[in-house]
């Protein structure tokens, strides 16, 4: 019956680590190239009463082990990179990325971070930043007397400038693709960085090495799928009632055991 407690407790724990996943999920629903999350468990250890291919008798093996588990635990927090719905904004810093890749970003610390975000403005300088003012890397210029900005899928940046019939290519966006990209490590922001398990980052200019294309004047929305995280919602709900009915019955057990009399 202790048992049956420490079990349950655990089960517990990790319906109340998923309900906080799926109302993290939930809260981004609207934030621009949110990615949701999945928790994934693991069964904890098992007690081996008795190993499937013990004698049971002279020339006999019992066919299947005895045993009891131990419960569950969270193992990892799955961020799936599907891509979310465009929707068009009409301004032109808007980009979208259509496929693989990540806009880079140069960190206030001096490092490279990665995002999905494409809602990018520009700074008192002409250079394009992301909401936070983190400069696009390679650093893009907008010149201060440009009338229009075009963006090809490619990634070439070219601005009209007063006084003149044709553009001019101000820049070249790059993106970045990993092996591994749900090894990146969340930070808030919007923005990923990278670690020993997404691999090294592979740079290349829009619709080669694998990237996807830019869209200009979209912006990739969450693919939080709000109908799917209610009903897995709901099924966590369950399954900590359960757990939590498992913990009562094995209370009322023991209960039942101290009032035994002699």
């Amino acid at each position: 019956m202790l048992k049956a407690l420490r079990t349950a407790a655990t089960g517990m724990i990790a319906q109340q680590m998923n309900v906080d996943t799926i109302a993290n999920n939930l809260a981004n629903v609207n934030t621009t190239g949110f990615k949701k999350t999945k928790l994934q468990f693991q069964d904890i250890l098992y007690q081996n009463i008795r190993q499937a291919g013990t004698a049971s008798s002279i020339g006999t093996q019992v066919p299947t082990d005895l045993s009891v588990g131990y419960g569950t635990r969270a193992v990892a927090s799955h961020r799936q990179f599907t891509e979310g719905n465009l929707t068009s904004t009409g301004n032109p810093l808007d980009m979208a990325i259509s496929g693989d890749g990540f806009f880079q970003l140069q960190h206030p610390d001096g490092s490279t971070v990665y995002s999905r975000d494409g809602a990018f403005k520009i700074n008192a300088d002409g250079q394009v930043v992301n909401s936070d003012g983190y400069r696009m890397l390679p650093e893009l210029t907008i010149p201060e007397d440009a009338t229009a900005i075009s963006i090809g899928t490619d990634g070439i940046v070219e601005v009209l400038l007063v006084g003149e019939d044709t553009p001019s290519q101000v820049g070249q966006l790059e993106l970045a693709r990993f092996i591994n990209p749900s090894g990146l490590s969340a930070i808030g922001r919007n923005l990923l960085v990278q670690t020993g398990a997404s691999g090294d980052p592979v740079t290349d200019i829009p619709t080669q090495s694998g990237l996807g294309q830019i869209d200009q004047g979209y912006l990739e929305m969450s693919n939080v799928d709000v109908v799917d995280e209610m009903v897995d919602m709901i099924v966590a709900q369950r399954a900590y009632e359960m757990n939590s009915k498992a913990i009562q019955t094995a209370d009322d057990m023991a209960s039942i055991a101290n009032q035994l009399k002699r």
